[in-house]
């Protein structure tokens, strides 16, 4: 049986996706050893997960819903998009996958001049359709109603159609080893024909998927080019990426 304030703390941790020990010590008003009970106690428990200054949502075999993506490191995110849009020559062409990241980005290239965006995502399609300079083609298939993803067969026979010279693509979660992970093995499926059909990878990702987990495998990090992010926590993922010859880009750095 969880207490009212634990109740409270997975609450928010449903909607934020984490929570922090000095934040929930202040709206409760109480002291953090107390807060770091009540986390330890839902770690125990198999309801979060703890890091570094607080606590995630448990692995499990759900991602969390649209909105408490879309809101957690947000900051991080815009900083992520930014660098990874410079990485875009005008006048090229790419794969835009599904994720809030990747939507950001999408929103970052809408200076560039003389781009093909292939997506199987509709909000990137909707950030980008305004854009005179930006030619935005969309993939057909099934519509995931939580967050206008387009996943399944017909999307992945879409995809193959095309070889761009850039994707972008993002991930759920990233595990020690170097795999990336997610939790519609469907959206792994497109994800994977966007990796095979394009040039050069960029793998957009804040540190938080650093501390989550998932279940299906979508690809290796040595399959991806340019891996940007806010900060690699990791010596060993750091190593493989200098074993693989993947370009670490740090914006936190």
């Amino acid at each position: 049986m969880l207490s009212e304030r634990q109740t409270a703390i997975m609450d928010i941790a449903r909607s934020d996706g984490r929570v922090l020990v000095d934040a929930l010590s202040s709206r409760f008003a109480v002291s953090v050893q107390t807060i770091r009970k009540d986390l330890n106690d839902l770690c125990d428990a198999r309801l979060l997960s703890r890091i570094h200054g607080g606590a995630v949502l448990g692995a499990g075999a759900e991602n969390l819903n649209y909105e408490a993506r879309n809101a957690m490191a947000a900051p991080e995110k815009a900083a992520i998009a930014r660098a990874a849009a410079d990485l875009i020559p005008d006048r090229s062409s790419l794969f835009i996958n599904i994720g809030t990241t990747t939507e950001a980005v999408a929103r970052a290239l809408l200076g560039h001049s003389g781009l093909m965006v292939i997506t199987n995502n509709l909000n990137v399609a909707h950030a980008l359709r305004a854009s005179p300079e930006i030619e935005c083609i969309v993939a057909g298939g099934l519509i995931r109603r939580s967050d206008g993803g387009i996943v399944g067969e017909a999307a992945v026979d879409f995809i193959r159609q095309f070889k761009v010279d850039f994707a972008v693509i993002g991930a759920s979660a990233i595990d020690e080893d170097g795999a990336l992970l997610d939790f519609d093995y469907r959206e792994v499926r497109v994800a994977q024909a966007i990796i095979a059909n394009a040039r050069h990878v960029v793998l957009v990702a804040d540190s938080s998927k650093f501390e989550r987990s998932a279940p299906v495998r979508l690809a290796q990090l040595p399959q991806i080019g340019t891996f940007v992010t806010d900060r690699c926590p990791s010596e060993a993922l750091r190593d493989l990426c200098r074993a693989s010859g993947v370009r670490l880009v740090e914006t936190a750095t």
